[in-house]
């Protein structure tokens, strides 16, 4: 039967690619790289030049294939869930023809996971509409997130003192507020905006890159800040992935 990797290979920084993960990338015969087209006038190989360094640096010995497939664009008007429910049916569409096209009937493939397959990825949700047509099993290697990476270049705990973390999106940010602590990701909206002036910030971009952005301080000290150098980011490198940590005033 064909086995699948999916493969956790950490928010950017090739060091925090687990032993665990090193092994799975060697038992891998076939890579499947599937990202956001980035806009005209970018790199538009950038994403899976990362991970084809990981491969690179990690794997012993050659005979690895990568088949990069293309995104299919999802559709910005209607309904929120059903567009991505719209959304992951072609890619499981796509997944499944590449599948069962590029790999052995006994061979074994790999999808790499940015931070955790298990945190605001759909690799496993799409894995499990594919099993519908392809017959495979799968195993998942866990990886460090964004969030790991983002309190650990920023040196500082997740939680306050037995108090609970609310992992949430700009769009639910924008709807519901927060109290307390939330790590917001998935966020093209700079939401922050919308907190109270004295609400605390740790945010990144490029998180474990040479591009690596940093900002900290208090919304109404760095919002403008953050805003404008995500732009320019967003512009220069055609994508974005960044996140944030809030904290509500004492």
């Amino acid at each position: 039967m064909r086995h699948i990797h999916v493969i956790g290979i950490g928010a950017g920084d090739p060091d925090y690619v687990t032993a665990q993960a090193v092994s799975a990338l060697n038992n891998t015969q076939v890579f499947f790289a599937m990202d956001k087209a980035p806009r005209r006038g970018t790199d538009s190989d950038e994403l899976v030049a990362l991970r084809r360094a990981i491969c690179e640096r990690f794997i012993r010995e050659p005979g690895y294939r990568f088949v990069e497939l293309v995104d299919p664009p999802r559709a910005t008007t209607g309904e929120y869930t059903s567009a991505v429910a719209d959304w992951h049916a072609e890619r499981a569409r796509i997944w499944a023809q590449a599948i069962e096209t590029e790999l052995g009937p006994d061979g074994t493939g790999a999808f790499l996971a940015w931070g955790d397959p298990s945190l605001y990825d759909s690799t496993l949700r799409i894995l499990d509409r594919v099993a519908e047509h392809v017959e495979f099993d799968y195993d998942v290697i866990p990886g460090i997130t964004a969030v790991q990476a983002l309190t650990a270049r920023h040196r500082i705990p997740l939680n306050d003192i037995g108090e609970p973390v609310l992992i949430t999106t700009g769009r639910r940010l924008r709807d519901e507020g927060i109290s307390g602590t939330a790590v917001v990701m998935l966020d093209a909206e700079c939401s922050f905006q919308e907190c109270p002036q004295q609400t605390r910030i740790w945010w990144g971009a490029y998180l474990g890159t040479p591009d690596e952005i940093l900002f900290a301080g208090r919304v109404g000290e760095v919002g403008e800040q953050i805003v404008a150098a995500r732009a320019a980011a967003r512009e220069r490198h055609g994508w974005i992935m960044d996140t944030y940590l809030l904290r509500s005033a004492d």
